[in-house]
């Protein structure tokens, strides 16, 4: 039992999971506009993912996680080290137009957690930017790289998908920023820390519900979007209603995380019993 717990905790802290989220919201993406996902394109999103969030954990938000890096530190270090090689090899088979976005969103995660701004300051550091960099970065990812790689046009509806995608990111990050309370500094000035925690979870229960409003302003609305996307949104509801400064210990980085992936198994579930 402690070798499976053991595993399941080395799973999580090497960002394992969340690299699985974000291959989840990929792989949504390609369900729902239907189109081909390369393989290149899904590995090196899993990859470039497990290999950025380790360098942000263990470098930038050391603080956090100082326990978890030193017991786990030389194990990670060889999983980012092979997900950074895995990543540079997939980049390989990816389209210009993909790749050219790619490193605008590794610039983004750049000047988030390295110091390019006076008195070594970086992006982070200013208020409320945080999640606006990171929601940018995985809507890039998961919704335009997808469109750029088969070098299709970006529509109305990719953007309005990549603007919705932005908010359900923004939505996740909630209880993240509710749990880290007791870690992050003040300058930080994330949402709880400006508004405190009610608040942010109330503007967390309207984002969920402009999330999916959003949806009708497509110029295609699918079943399978609308079904999808209103199940997801009574789950996000449920989320905003659960969260507590007081967490459990996988609360946030299991249950939280695990939102993506189950949103990509009520797609597949929608999509064989009523296709689009």
């Amino acid at each position: 039992m402690k070798s499976l717990k053991a595993i399941f905790n080395f799973y999580i802290n090497a960002s394992v999971h969340i690299a699985l989220a974000v291959l989840s919201l990929l792989k949504v993406t390609g369900i729902i506009f239907g189109i081909e996902i390369s393989i290149y394109l899904l590995y090196f999103v899993f990859f470039s993912t497990i290999s950025c969030y380790n360098f942000v954990k263990y470098g930038v938000e050391a603080k956090k996680y100082f326990l978890v890096a030193k017991a786990y530190h030389k194990k990670i270090q060889l999983v980012s080290l092979f997900s950074l090689v895995g990543s540079l090899y997939c980049s390989f088979f990816l389209s210009k137009e993909a790749i050219l976005c790619c490193f605008l969103l590794i610039v983004f995660t750049g000047v988030y957690a390295i110091p390019v701004l006076p008195k070594a300051r970086n992006f982070r550091d200013l208020g409320g930017l945080k999640i606006i960099l990171v929601a940018l970065v995985w809507s890039g990812i998961t919704v335009i790289i997808p469109f750029l790689n088969l070098k299709q046009s970006l529509t109305w509806d990719v953007y309005m998908e990549a603007l919705q995608r932005f908010i359900i990111v923004l939505i996740l990050l909630i209880p993240f920023e509710i749990r880290d309370l007791k870690h992050d500094p003040p300058e930080l000035n994330t949402l709880p820390q400006r508004y405190g925690v009610t608040k942010s979870k109330i503007f967390g229960a309207y984002a969920v519900v402009l999330f999916f409003l959003m949806t009708y302003l497509k110029d295609v609305v699918t079943t399978l979007d609308l079904v999808s996307k209103g199940i997801l949104f009574l789950t996000l509801g449920v989320l905003m209603y659960g969260t507590k400064r007081n967490q459990s210990k996988y609360f946030s980085s299991f249950w939280v995380e695990s939102i993506p992936i189950f949103w990509l198994g009520i797609v597949y579930g929608v999509y064989l019993f009523v296709g689009m």
